[in-house]
Protein backbone atom coordinates (compact mmCIF):
# COMPACT_ATOMS: atom_id res chain seq x y z
CA UNK A 1 0.00 0.00 0.00
CA UNK A 2 1.30 3.49 -0.80
CA UNK A 3 2.22 5.95 1.91
CA UNK A 4 2.60 9.74 2.11
CA UNK A 5 4.37 12.20 4.39
CA UNK A 6 3.67 15.92 3.93
CA UNK A 7 6.90 17.88 3.23
CA UNK A 8 6.32 20.34 6.08
CA UNK A 9 10.01 20.98 6.77
CA UNK A 10 10.71 21.76 3.13
CA UNK A 11 7.80 24.21 3.03
CA UNK A 12 9.06 25.95 6.16
CA UNK A 13 12.55 26.23 4.68
CA UNK A 14 11.11 27.97 1.63
CA UNK A 15 8.93 30.30 3.68
CA UNK A 16 11.51 31.28 6.27
CA UNK A 17 14.92 30.94 4.62
CA UNK A 18 14.37 31.36 0.88
CA UNK A 19 11.50 33.84 0.54
CA UNK A 20 11.69 35.42 4.02
CA UNK A 21 7.94 35.94 4.29
CA UNK A 22 8.43 38.06 7.39
CA UNK A 23 9.37 40.93 5.07
CA UNK A 24 5.70 41.08 3.99
CA UNK A 25 4.36 41.46 7.54
CA UNK A 26 3.06 44.93 6.64
CA UNK A 27 0.51 43.37 4.26
CA UNK A 28 -2.95 42.24 5.42
CA UNK A 29 -2.92 38.62 6.50
CA UNK A 30 0.85 38.24 6.64
CA UNK A 31 1.09 39.68 10.14
CA UNK A 32 -1.21 36.87 11.26
CA UNK A 33 0.99 34.29 9.55
CA UNK A 34 3.60 34.17 12.30
CA UNK A 35 6.09 31.28 12.27
CA UNK A 36 4.10 29.57 15.02
CA UNK A 37 0.82 29.92 13.14
CA UNK A 38 2.39 28.74 9.88
CA UNK A 39 3.93 25.71 11.57
CA UNK A 40 0.62 24.83 13.21
CA UNK A 41 -1.36 25.18 9.96
CA UNK A 42 1.10 23.13 7.91
CA UNK A 43 1.48 20.47 10.58
CA UNK A 44 -2.28 20.03 10.97
CA UNK A 45 -2.80 19.99 7.19
CA UNK A 46 -0.06 17.38 6.95
CA UNK A 47 -1.63 15.17 9.62
CA UNK A 48 -5.07 15.44 8.03
CA UNK A 49 -3.65 14.56 4.63
CA UNK A 50 -1.60 11.64 5.93
CA UNK A 51 -4.09 10.16 8.39
CA UNK A 52 -7.50 10.90 6.84
CA UNK A 53 -7.19 11.55 3.10
CA UNK A 54 -4.40 9.19 2.06
CA UNK A 55 -6.17 6.05 3.33
CA UNK A 56 -9.24 7.06 1.31
CA UNK A 57 -7.34 7.45 -1.95
CA UNK A 58 -7.47 3.82 -3.03
CA UNK A 59 -11.05 3.48 -1.78
CA UNK A 60 -12.10 6.41 -3.94
CA UNK A 61 -10.32 4.96 -6.95
CA UNK A 62 -11.91 1.53 -6.52
CA UNK A 63 -15.47 2.61 -5.65
CA UNK A 64 -15.77 5.78 -7.70
CA UNK A 65 -18.89 7.94 -7.62
CA UNK A 66 -22.37 6.53 -8.24
CA UNK A 67 -25.28 8.28 -9.96
CA UNK A 68 -28.85 7.36 -8.99
CA UNK A 69 -31.78 7.46 -11.47
CA UNK A 70 -32.90 10.79 -10.00
CA UNK A 71 -29.54 12.36 -10.93
CA UNK A 72 -28.13 12.47 -7.41
CA UNK A 73 -24.52 11.38 -6.94
CA UNK A 74 -22.97 9.49 -4.05
CA UNK A 75 -19.25 9.91 -3.35
CA UNK A 76 -17.03 7.01 -2.18
CA UNK A 77 -17.10 5.70 1.37
CA UNK A 78 -15.40 8.03 3.82
CA UNK A 79 -15.53 11.12 1.62
CA UNK A 80 -18.49 12.71 3.44
CA UNK A 81 -16.85 12.39 6.83
CA UNK A 82 -13.53 13.71 5.47
CA UNK A 83 -15.30 16.70 3.91
CA UNK A 84 -17.02 17.35 7.22
CA UNK A 85 -13.57 17.58 8.77
CA UNK A 86 -12.50 19.99 6.02
CA UNK A 87 -15.47 22.19 6.94
CA UNK A 88 -14.85 21.96 10.68
CA UNK A 89 -11.19 22.83 10.20
CA UNK A 90 -11.95 25.87 8.06
CA UNK A 91 -9.55 24.67 5.37
CA UNK A 92 -11.48 26.05 2.38
CA UNK A 93 -11.37 29.63 3.63
CA UNK A 94 -7.87 29.94 5.09
CA UNK A 95 -7.00 32.69 2.59
CA UNK A 96 -10.51 34.09 2.11
CA UNK A 97 -11.45 37.56 3.44
CA UNK A 98 -12.32 37.66 7.13
CA UNK A 99 -15.41 39.79 6.38
CA UNK A 100 -17.02 36.71 4.81
CA UNK A 101 -15.82 34.25 7.44
CA UNK A 102 -12.39 33.38 6.05
CA UNK A 103 -9.15 33.40 8.00
CA UNK A 104 -7.48 35.98 5.77
CA UNK A 105 -4.11 34.19 5.68
CA UNK A 106 -1.88 34.59 2.61
CA UNK A 107 -2.73 32.69 -0.57
CA UNK A 108 0.61 30.96 -0.40
CA UNK A 109 -0.67 29.08 2.65
CA UNK A 110 -3.62 27.77 0.63
CA UNK A 111 -1.32 26.57 -2.15
CA UNK A 112 0.92 24.72 0.29
CA UNK A 113 -2.03 23.10 2.03
CA UNK A 114 -3.57 22.15 -1.30
CA UNK A 115 -0.36 20.41 -2.33
CA UNK A 116 -0.59 18.21 0.75
CA UNK A 117 -4.27 17.44 0.10
CA UNK A 118 -3.66 16.60 -3.57
CA UNK A 119 -0.70 14.33 -2.85
CA UNK A 120 -2.80 12.42 -0.35
CA UNK A 121 -5.99 12.25 -2.41
CA UNK A 122 -6.24 14.27 -5.61
CA UNK A 123 -9.85 13.27 -6.35
CA UNK A 124 -11.04 14.45 -2.94
CA UNK A 125 -8.96 17.65 -2.99
CA UNK A 126 -10.74 18.79 -6.15
CA UNK A 127 -14.00 19.38 -4.25
CA UNK A 128 -12.64 22.14 -1.97
CA UNK A 129 -10.19 23.30 -4.66
CA UNK A 130 -12.91 24.07 -7.21
CA UNK A 131 -14.89 25.85 -4.52
CA UNK A 132 -11.92 28.12 -3.85
CA UNK A 133 -11.81 29.06 -7.55
CA UNK A 134 -15.51 29.93 -7.57
CA UNK A 135 -15.03 31.99 -4.39
CA UNK A 136 -12.28 33.98 -6.13
CA UNK A 137 -14.57 34.81 -9.06
CA UNK A 138 -17.40 35.91 -6.76
CA UNK A 139 -15.06 38.10 -4.71
CA UNK A 140 -13.73 39.78 -7.85
CA UNK A 141 -16.97 40.19 -9.82
CA UNK A 142 -19.97 39.62 -7.57
CA UNK A 143 -22.42 42.31 -6.49
CA UNK A 144 -22.63 43.04 -2.75
CA UNK A 145 -25.86 41.03 -2.68
CA UNK A 146 -24.26 38.05 -4.43
CA UNK A 147 -21.27 38.12 -2.12
CA UNK A 148 -23.49 38.22 0.95
CA UNK A 149 -25.66 35.38 -0.35
CA UNK A 150 -22.94 32.97 -1.44
CA UNK A 151 -19.51 33.72 0.01
CA UNK A 152 -20.04 32.99 3.72
CA UNK A 153 -21.53 29.56 3.02
CA UNK A 154 -18.97 28.66 0.34
CA UNK A 155 -16.06 29.80 2.47
CA UNK A 156 -17.42 27.75 5.35
CA UNK A 157 -17.78 24.75 3.04
CA UNK A 158 -21.51 24.42 3.67
CA UNK A 159 -21.95 25.05 -0.06
CA UNK A 160 -19.44 24.13 -2.78
CA UNK A 161 -18.73 25.63 -6.19
CA UNK A 162 -17.96 24.62 -9.78
CA UNK A 163 -17.02 26.13 -13.11
CA UNK A 164 -18.98 25.21 -16.24
CA UNK A 165 -17.19 26.02 -19.50
CA UNK A 166 -16.87 23.04 -21.80
CA UNK A 167 -19.64 21.87 -24.14
CA UNK A 168 -19.76 18.71 -26.29
CA UNK A 169 -18.74 20.64 -29.42
CA UNK A 170 -16.34 23.16 -27.87
CA UNK A 171 -13.52 23.03 -25.37
CA UNK A 172 -10.73 25.54 -25.82
CA UNK A 173 -12.57 27.54 -28.50
CA UNK A 174 -15.26 29.05 -26.28
CA UNK A 175 -16.38 31.27 -29.13
CA UNK A 176 -18.37 28.24 -30.35
CA UNK A 177 -20.35 28.10 -27.10
CA UNK A 178 -24.13 27.54 -27.52
CA UNK A 179 -25.57 27.52 -23.99
CA UNK A 180 -28.30 30.18 -24.03
CA UNK A 181 -29.37 32.74 -21.41
CA UNK A 182 -32.76 34.48 -21.69
CA UNK A 183 -33.34 37.55 -19.55
CA UNK A 184 -36.43 37.57 -17.32
CA UNK A 185 -38.55 40.56 -16.19
CA UNK A 186 -37.13 40.33 -12.65
CA UNK A 187 -33.54 40.67 -13.91
CA UNK A 188 -32.68 36.99 -13.60
CA UNK A 189 -31.97 34.70 -16.56
CA UNK A 190 -33.05 31.27 -17.74
CA UNK A 191 -30.10 29.08 -18.76
CA UNK A 192 -30.53 26.27 -21.29
CA UNK A 193 -27.77 24.02 -22.57
CA UNK A 194 -25.40 21.14 -21.81
CA UNK A 195 -21.98 21.31 -20.20
CA UNK A 196 -19.55 18.39 -20.05
CA UNK A 197 -16.52 17.41 -17.96
CA UNK A 198 -17.85 19.36 -14.96
CA UNK A 199 -15.76 18.30 -11.98
CA UNK A 200 -17.75 18.05 -8.73
CA UNK A 201 -20.90 18.99 -10.66
CA UNK A 202 -23.09 16.87 -8.39
CA UNK A 203 -22.28 15.13 -5.09
CA UNK A 204 -23.47 14.48 -1.55
CA UNK A 205 -20.81 16.44 0.34
CA UNK A 206 -22.60 19.78 0.72
CA UNK A 207 -26.15 21.09 0.99
CA UNK A 208 -25.88 23.24 -2.13
CA UNK A 209 -23.65 23.53 -5.19
CA UNK A 210 -23.08 26.95 -6.76
CA UNK A 211 -22.43 26.60 -10.48
CA UNK A 212 -20.66 29.36 -12.38
CA UNK A 213 -21.80 28.96 -15.97
CA UNK A 214 -20.69 30.52 -19.23
CA UNK A 215 -23.61 31.24 -21.57
CA UNK A 216 -24.62 33.54 -24.41
CA UNK A 217 -27.42 36.03 -23.78
CA UNK A 218 -30.06 36.07 -26.47
CA UNK A 219 -29.00 38.52 -29.17
CA UNK A 220 -25.39 38.78 -27.94
CA UNK A 221 -22.55 39.05 -30.47
CA UNK A 222 -21.11 35.82 -31.84
CA UNK A 223 -17.73 34.57 -30.76
CA UNK A 224 -16.03 35.21 -27.44
CA UNK A 225 -17.27 38.82 -27.29
CA UNK A 226 -20.81 37.64 -26.62
CA UNK A 227 -20.18 35.36 -23.64
CA UNK A 228 -21.42 36.14 -20.13
CA UNK A 229 -20.92 34.45 -16.76
CA UNK A 230 -23.81 33.42 -14.52
CA UNK A 231 -24.42 32.09 -11.03
CA UNK A 232 -26.78 29.11 -11.08
CA UNK A 233 -27.17 27.34 -7.71
CA UNK A 234 -28.48 23.80 -7.40
CA UNK A 235 -31.02 25.06 -4.85
CA UNK A 236 -32.31 28.63 -5.08
CA UNK A 237 -31.46 30.51 -1.88
CA UNK A 238 -34.28 32.28 -0.02
CA UNK A 239 -33.86 35.86 1.24
CA UNK A 240 -33.02 34.55 4.72
CA UNK A 241 -30.23 32.35 3.31
CA UNK A 242 -32.05 29.06 3.67
CA UNK A 243 -32.50 26.72 0.72
CA UNK A 244 -35.53 27.07 -1.49
CA UNK A 245 -36.73 25.24 -4.58
CA UNK A 246 -34.56 22.89 -6.63
CA UNK A 247 -33.24 24.63 -9.74
CA UNK A 248 -33.85 23.26 -13.25
CA UNK A 249 -30.40 21.76 -13.62
CA UNK A 250 -28.91 18.37 -12.93
CA UNK A 251 -26.35 15.69 -13.63
CA UNK A 252 -27.33 13.82 -16.79
CA UNK A 253 -24.54 11.27 -16.44
CA UNK A 254 -21.14 10.61 -14.91
CA UNK A 255 -18.12 10.33 -17.18
CA UNK A 256 -16.28 6.99 -17.09
CA UNK A 257 -12.67 8.02 -17.06
CA UNK A 258 -9.05 6.96 -16.76
CA UNK A 259 -8.42 8.34 -13.28
CA UNK A 260 -9.65 10.65 -10.49
CA UNK A 261 -12.50 8.19 -9.96
CA UNK A 262 -13.35 9.67 -6.58
CA UNK A 263 -14.36 12.96 -8.15
CA UNK A 264 -17.75 13.26 -9.83
CA UNK A 265 -17.10 14.40 -13.42
CA UNK A 266 -20.56 15.26 -14.70
CA UNK A 267 -22.52 16.03 -17.81
CA UNK A 268 -24.66 18.94 -16.58
CA UNK A 269 -28.01 19.72 -18.19
CA UNK A 270 -29.54 23.18 -17.80
CA UNK A 271 -33.24 23.17 -18.66
CA UNK A 272 -34.28 26.77 -18.15
CA UNK A 273 -32.34 27.02 -14.89
CA UNK A 274 -32.65 30.26 -12.96
CA UNK A 275 -29.39 32.19 -12.90
CA UNK A 276 -28.01 35.64 -12.23
CA UNK A 277 -25.40 37.58 -14.17
CA UNK A 278 -21.95 37.67 -12.55
CA UNK A 279 -20.04 40.72 -13.70
CA UNK A 280 -20.98 42.57 -16.88
CA UNK A 281 -22.93 41.35 -19.88
CA UNK A 282 -20.71 39.95 -22.63
CA UNK A 283 -17.65 40.10 -20.36
CA UNK A 284 -17.91 36.54 -19.09
CA UNK A 285 -14.44 35.48 -20.14
CA UNK A 286 -12.89 38.30 -18.15
CA UNK A 287 -14.75 37.14 -15.06
CA UNK A 288 -14.12 33.46 -15.77
CA UNK A 289 -10.39 34.01 -16.16
CA UNK A 290 -10.24 35.15 -12.55
CA UNK A 291 -11.27 31.63 -11.69
CA UNK A 292 -9.24 30.05 -14.50
CA UNK A 293 -5.99 31.62 -13.28
CA UNK A 294 -6.69 30.33 -9.77
CA UNK A 295 -7.52 26.94 -11.25
CA UNK A 296 -4.43 26.80 -13.49
CA UNK A 297 -2.13 27.53 -10.59
CA UNK A 298 -4.01 24.87 -8.62
CA UNK A 299 -3.63 22.35 -11.44
CA UNK A 300 0.11 23.05 -11.54
CA UNK A 301 0.11 22.20 -7.84
CA UNK A 302 -1.62 18.92 -8.71
CA UNK A 303 1.26 18.05 -11.05
CA UNK A 304 3.76 18.73 -8.28
CA UNK A 305 1.64 16.86 -5.73
CA UNK A 306 1.44 13.67 -7.80
CA UNK A 307 5.16 13.86 -8.54
CA UNK A 308 5.90 14.20 -4.81
CA UNK A 309 3.82 11.26 -3.60
CA UNK A 310 5.06 9.07 -6.46
CA UNK A 311 8.66 9.98 -5.58
CA UNK A 312 8.21 9.21 -1.90
CA UNK A 313 6.93 5.72 -2.64
CA UNK A 314 9.58 5.04 -5.28
CA UNK A 315 12.38 6.14 -2.95
CA UNK A 316 11.05 3.96 -0.12
CA UNK A 317 10.80 0.96 -2.46
CA UNK A 318 14.32 1.51 -3.84
CA UNK A 319 15.74 1.31 -0.32
CA UNK A 320 13.90 -1.96 0.37
CA UNK A 321 13.87 -3.90 -2.90
CA UNK A 322 16.82 -6.31 -3.21
CA UNK A 323 18.02 -6.84 -6.77
CA UNK A 324 21.54 -7.43 -8.09
CA UNK A 325 24.79 -6.06 -6.71
CA UNK A 326 26.32 -2.59 -6.88
CA UNK A 327 28.65 -2.07 -9.85
CA UNK A 328 31.48 -1.29 -7.43
CA UNK A 329 30.96 -4.43 -5.36
CA UNK A 330 28.42 -5.71 -2.88
CA UNK A 331 27.31 -3.13 -0.35
CA UNK A 332 25.18 -5.45 1.81
CA UNK A 333 27.19 -8.67 1.93
CA UNK A 334 24.95 -10.14 4.61
CA UNK A 335 21.99 -10.02 2.22
CA UNK A 336 21.37 -12.07 -0.94
CA UNK A 337 21.40 -8.85 -3.02
CA UNK A 338 21.78 -5.10 -2.61
CA UNK A 339 18.79 -2.75 -2.49
CA UNK A 340 18.32 -1.12 -5.87
CA UNK A 341 19.13 2.32 -4.43
CA UNK A 342 22.82 1.42 -5.05
CA UNK A 343 22.39 1.47 -8.83
CA UNK A 344 23.26 4.70 -10.68
CA UNK A 345 20.26 4.59 -13.01
CA UNK A 346 17.87 4.18 -10.08
CA UNK A 347 19.48 7.20 -8.45
CA UNK A 348 19.27 9.12 -11.74
CA UNK A 349 15.56 8.55 -11.79
CA UNK A 350 15.00 9.46 -8.15
CA UNK A 351 17.26 12.52 -8.28
CA UNK A 352 15.52 13.75 -11.45
CA UNK A 353 12.15 13.62 -9.72
CA UNK A 354 13.39 15.02 -6.41
CA UNK A 355 15.25 17.93 -8.01
CA UNK A 356 12.08 18.86 -9.88
CA UNK A 357 9.81 18.59 -6.85
CA UNK A 358 11.80 20.89 -4.63
CA UNK A 359 12.22 23.56 -7.31
CA UNK A 360 8.59 23.28 -8.42
CA UNK A 361 7.39 23.85 -4.86
CA UNK A 362 9.54 26.98 -4.69
CA UNK A 363 8.20 28.20 -8.05
CA UNK A 364 4.61 27.77 -6.88
CA UNK A 365 5.36 29.61 -3.67
CA UNK A 366 7.14 32.46 -5.48
CA UNK A 367 4.09 32.91 -7.69
CA UNK A 368 1.63 32.58 -4.79
CA UNK A 369 3.48 35.41 -3.03
CA UNK A 370 3.01 37.48 -6.19
CA UNK A 371 -0.72 36.70 -6.01
CA UNK A 372 -0.79 37.97 -2.44
CA UNK A 373 1.12 41.13 -3.36
CA UNK A 374 -1.26 41.81 -6.23
CA UNK A 375 -4.29 41.50 -3.97
CA UNK A 376 -3.02 42.98 -0.74
CA UNK A 377 -0.36 45.61 -1.43
CA UNK A 378 -1.27 49.30 -1.46
CA UNK A 379 1.75 50.03 -3.69
CA UNK A 380 0.47 50.35 -7.25
CA UNK A 381 3.83 49.52 -8.82
CA UNK A 382 4.24 46.43 -6.63
CA UNK A 383 0.74 45.28 -7.60
CA UNK A 384 1.49 45.72 -11.28
CA UNK A 385 4.80 43.87 -11.04
CA UNK A 386 3.09 41.03 -9.19
CA UNK A 387 0.29 40.86 -11.76
CA UNK A 388 2.87 40.75 -14.57
CA UNK A 389 4.65 37.91 -12.82
CA UNK A 390 1.46 35.89 -12.40
CA UNK A 391 0.38 36.39 -16.00
CA UNK A 392 3.75 35.27 -17.33
CA UNK A 393 4.31 32.32 -14.98
CA UNK A 394 0.77 30.88 -14.82
CA UNK A 395 0.94 29.04 -18.19
CA UNK A 396 4.48 27.88 -17.36
CA UNK A 397 3.44 26.48 -13.98
CA UNK A 398 0.33 24.82 -15.36
CA UNK A 399 2.03 23.37 -18.44
CA UNK A 400 5.47 22.41 -17.17
CA UNK A 401 4.49 21.16 -13.71
CA UNK A 402 1.74 18.91 -15.06
CA UNK A 403 3.75 17.59 -18.03
CA UNK A 404 6.71 16.81 -15.80
CA UNK A 405 4.51 15.67 -12.92
CA UNK A 406 3.02 12.97 -15.14
CA UNK A 407 6.43 12.02 -16.54
CA UNK A 408 7.75 11.74 -13.00
CA UNK A 409 4.85 9.54 -11.92
CA UNK A 410 5.69 7.22 -14.83
CA UNK A 411 9.39 7.21 -13.87
CA UNK A 412 8.50 6.48 -10.25
CA UNK A 413 6.26 3.61 -11.39
CA UNK A 414 9.22 2.20 -13.34
CA UNK A 415 11.16 1.81 -10.08
CA UNK A 416 8.76 -0.99 -9.12
CA UNK A 417 9.19 -2.94 -12.35
CA UNK A 418 6.19 -5.25 -12.86
CA UNK A 419 4.98 -4.46 -9.34
CA UNK A 420 4.36 -0.90 -10.49
CA UNK A 421 1.87 -2.09 -13.07
CA UNK A 422 -0.43 -3.84 -10.62
CA UNK A 423 -2.82 -2.19 -8.20
CA UNK A 424 -1.25 -3.30 -4.90
CA UNK A 425 1.49 -0.67 -4.70
CA UNK A 426 -0.68 2.20 -5.90
CA UNK A 427 1.76 3.52 -8.51
CA UNK A 428 -0.53 2.88 -11.47
CA UNK A 429 -3.19 5.05 -9.81
CA UNK A 430 -0.73 7.92 -9.46
CA UNK A 431 -0.02 7.66 -13.19
CA UNK A 432 -3.71 7.59 -14.10
CA UNK A 433 -4.63 10.45 -11.77
CA UNK A 434 -1.71 12.63 -12.86
CA UNK A 435 -2.64 12.33 -16.55
CA UNK A 436 -5.74 14.55 -16.38
CA UNK A 437 -3.81 17.57 -15.09
CA UNK A 438 -2.14 17.94 -18.50
CA UNK A 439 -5.56 18.25 -20.15
CA UNK A 440 -8.05 20.21 -18.11
CA UNK A 441 -8.15 23.96 -17.39
CA UNK A 442 -6.60 24.48 -20.82
CA UNK A 443 -4.60 21.68 -22.43
CA UNK A 444 -0.85 22.20 -22.21
CA UNK A 445 -0.41 22.95 -25.89
CA UNK A 446 -2.77 25.89 -25.35
CA UNK A 447 -0.71 27.02 -22.35
CA UNK A 448 2.37 27.08 -24.57
CA UNK A 449 0.59 29.10 -27.27
CA UNK A 450 -0.73 31.49 -24.62
CA UNK A 451 2.80 32.03 -23.31
CA UNK A 452 4.39 32.64 -26.71
CA UNK A 453 1.52 34.39 -28.46
CA UNK A 454 0.08 36.54 -25.67
CA UNK A 455 2.23 36.70 -22.56
CA UNK A 456 5.63 37.41 -24.14
CA UNK A 457 4.57 40.48 -26.16
CA UNK A 458 2.07 41.79 -23.58
CA UNK A 459 2.76 45.39 -22.55
CA UNK A 460 5.80 45.50 -24.79
CA UNK A 461 7.35 42.48 -23.10
CA UNK A 462 7.41 44.17 -19.69
CA UNK A 463 6.87 40.99 -17.66
CA UNK A 464 9.44 39.01 -19.65
CA UNK A 465 12.08 41.70 -19.30
CA UNK A 466 11.45 41.87 -15.55
CA UNK A 467 11.98 38.11 -15.32
CA UNK A 468 15.21 38.31 -17.33
CA UNK A 469 16.44 41.20 -15.19
CA UNK A 470 15.75 39.40 -11.91
CA UNK A 471 17.50 36.20 -12.91
CA UNK A 472 20.46 38.07 -14.43
CA UNK A 473 20.72 40.26 -11.35
CA UNK A 474 20.88 37.27 -9.01
CA UNK A 475 23.45 35.50 -11.21
CA UNK A 476 25.62 38.62 -11.26
CA UNK A 477 25.27 39.16 -7.53
CA UNK A 478 26.42 35.62 -6.71
CA UNK A 479 29.00 35.15 -9.49
CA UNK A 480 31.93 36.15 -7.29
CA UNK A 481 31.01 33.54 -4.67
CA UNK A 482 33.00 30.39 -5.48
CA UNK A 483 30.50 28.20 -3.64
CA UNK A 484 27.68 29.48 -5.85
CA UNK A 485 29.43 29.00 -9.20
CA UNK A 486 28.10 25.45 -9.74
CA UNK A 487 24.62 26.99 -9.59
CA UNK A 488 24.77 30.44 -11.16
CA UNK A 489 27.01 29.63 -14.14
CA UNK A 490 24.66 26.97 -15.60
CA UNK A 491 21.69 29.28 -14.98
CA UNK A 492 23.41 32.11 -16.84
CA UNK A 493 24.03 29.81 -19.80
CA UNK A 494 20.44 28.50 -19.83
CA UNK A 495 19.06 32.03 -19.55
CA UNK A 496 21.13 32.89 -22.62
CA UNK A 497 19.41 30.05 -24.49
CA UNK A 498 16.01 31.39 -23.44
CA UNK A 499 16.91 34.90 -24.59
CA UNK A 500 18.17 33.54 -27.93
CA UNK A 501 14.93 31.65 -28.44
CA UNK A 502 12.93 34.78 -27.62
CA UNK A 503 14.90 36.84 -30.15
CA UNK A 504 14.48 34.09 -32.75
CA UNK A 505 10.72 34.25 -32.34
CA UNK A 506 10.80 38.02 -32.72
CA UNK A 507 12.76 37.71 -35.98
CA UNK A 508 11.02 34.65 -37.44
CA UNK A 509 7.52 34.30 -36.06
CA UNK A 510 5.81 37.58 -36.93
CA UNK A 511 5.89 36.87 -40.66
CA UNK A 512 5.50 33.09 -40.22
CA UNK A 513 3.22 32.38 -37.23
CA UNK A 514 3.70 28.63 -37.68
CA UNK A 515 7.24 29.09 -36.37
CA UNK A 516 5.81 30.28 -33.07
CA UNK A 517 3.37 27.39 -32.93
CA UNK A 518 6.04 24.85 -33.82
CA UNK A 519 8.38 26.02 -31.07
CA UNK A 520 5.90 26.96 -28.38
CA UNK A 521 6.04 23.72 -26.35
CA UNK A 522 9.83 23.68 -26.36
CA UNK A 523 9.85 27.34 -25.37
CA UNK A 524 7.43 26.79 -22.49
CA UNK A 525 9.53 23.93 -21.16
CA UNK A 526 12.74 25.89 -21.64
CA UNK A 527 11.20 28.76 -19.71
CA UNK A 528 10.16 26.29 -17.03
CA UNK A 529 13.67 24.86 -16.74
CA UNK A 530 15.18 28.32 -16.36
CA UNK A 531 12.59 29.29 -13.76
CA UNK A 532 13.16 26.05 -11.83
CA UNK A 533 16.93 26.51 -12.04
CA UNK A 534 16.56 30.06 -10.73
CA UNK A 535 14.64 28.64 -7.79
CA UNK A 536 17.57 26.28 -7.18
CA UNK A 537 20.01 29.19 -7.07
CA UNK A 538 17.82 30.84 -4.45
CA UNK A 539 17.57 27.62 -2.44
CA UNK A 540 21.30 26.91 -2.72
CA UNK A 541 22.15 30.38 -1.45
CA UNK A 542 19.73 29.97 1.46
CA UNK A 543 21.11 26.51 2.30
CA UNK A 544 24.67 27.82 2.32
CA UNK A 545 23.68 30.74 4.54
CA UNK A 546 21.95 28.35 6.91
CA UNK A 547 25.00 26.09 7.09
CA UNK A 548 27.26 29.06 7.81
CA UNK A 549 24.94 30.09 10.64
CA UNK A 550 25.02 26.64 12.24
CA UNK A 551 21.93 25.10 10.63
CA UNK A 552 20.45 24.18 14.04
CA UNK A 553 20.43 20.45 13.38
CA UNK A 554 19.49 20.78 9.71
CA UNK A 555 23.00 20.18 8.33
CA UNK A 556 22.10 16.95 6.57
CA UNK A 557 19.01 18.45 4.95
CA UNK A 558 20.88 21.56 3.78
CA UNK A 559 23.75 19.53 2.33
CA UNK A 560 21.22 17.31 0.58
CA UNK A 561 19.68 20.39 -1.00
CA UNK A 562 23.06 21.56 -2.29
CA UNK A 563 23.72 18.16 -3.86
CA UNK A 564 20.23 17.97 -5.34
CA UNK A 565 20.60 21.45 -6.79
CA UNK A 566 23.92 20.52 -8.37
CA UNK A 567 22.31 17.46 -9.93
CA UNK A 568 19.62 19.65 -11.49
CA UNK A 569 22.23 21.98 -12.97
CA UNK A 570 24.36 19.14 -14.33
CA UNK A 571 21.78 16.62 -15.48
CA UNK A 572 18.47 18.42 -16.10
CA UNK A 573 19.17 22.02 -17.11
CA UNK A 574 21.37 21.18 -20.16
CA UNK A 575 18.14 20.24 -21.98
CA UNK A 576 17.76 23.94 -22.84
CA UNK A 577 20.41 23.54 -25.56
CA UNK A 578 18.35 20.86 -27.31
CA UNK A 579 15.20 22.94 -26.91
CA UNK A 580 16.91 25.92 -28.53
CA UNK A 581 17.96 23.75 -31.48
CA UNK A 582 14.41 22.50 -31.97
CA UNK A 583 12.91 25.99 -31.74
CA UNK A 584 15.32 27.50 -34.27
CA UNK A 585 14.69 24.62 -36.68
CA UNK A 586 11.38 26.34 -37.42
CA UNK A 587 8.17 24.84 -38.74
CA UNK A 588 9.15 23.82 -42.29
CA UNK A 589 9.40 20.04 -41.91
CA UNK A 590 6.56 20.01 -39.39
CA UNK A 591 4.06 21.67 -41.75
CA UNK A 592 5.23 20.37 -45.12
CA UNK A 593 3.27 17.12 -45.43
CA UNK A 594 -0.28 17.47 -46.79
CA UNK A 595 -2.99 16.37 -44.35
CA UNK A 596 -3.83 13.25 -46.35
CA UNK A 597 -0.32 11.91 -45.71
CA UNK A 598 -1.04 11.56 -42.00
Amino acid sequence: MPTYRAPVEDAQFLLNDVFHVERYSNLPGFADASPDVVEAVLSEAGKFSEQVLQPLNRIGDKEGCKRAPDGSVTTPAGFKDAFKQIVEGGWIGISAPTEFGGQGLPMLMTQLVNEFLCSANMSFAMYPGLTQGAIAALIAHGTPEQKAAYLPKMIAGVWTGTMNLTEPHCGTDLGLLRTKAVKQPDGSYKITGTKIFISAGEHDLAANIVHLVLARIEGAPSGTKGISLFVAPKFLPKPDGSLGARNALGCGSLEEKMGIHGNATCVMNYDGATAWLLGEENHGLTAMFTMMNEARLGVGVQGLAMSEVAYQNAAAYAKERLQGRALTGAKFKDKPADPIIVHPDVRRTLMTIRSFNEAARALVMWTAIASDLHRRSDDEKARQTADDHMGLLTPVIKGVLTDQGFANAVMAQQMFGGHGYIVEHGMEQFVRDARIAMMYEGANGIQALDLVGRKLPKDGGRALQAFFAEVQGFVKEKSADAAMKPYVEPVGKALGHLQQATMWFMANALGKPDNAGAGSMDYMHMFGLVALAYMWTRMAAAAQDKLKAGANGAEARMNAKLVTGRFFMERVLPETAAQLARITAGAASMMELPAEQF
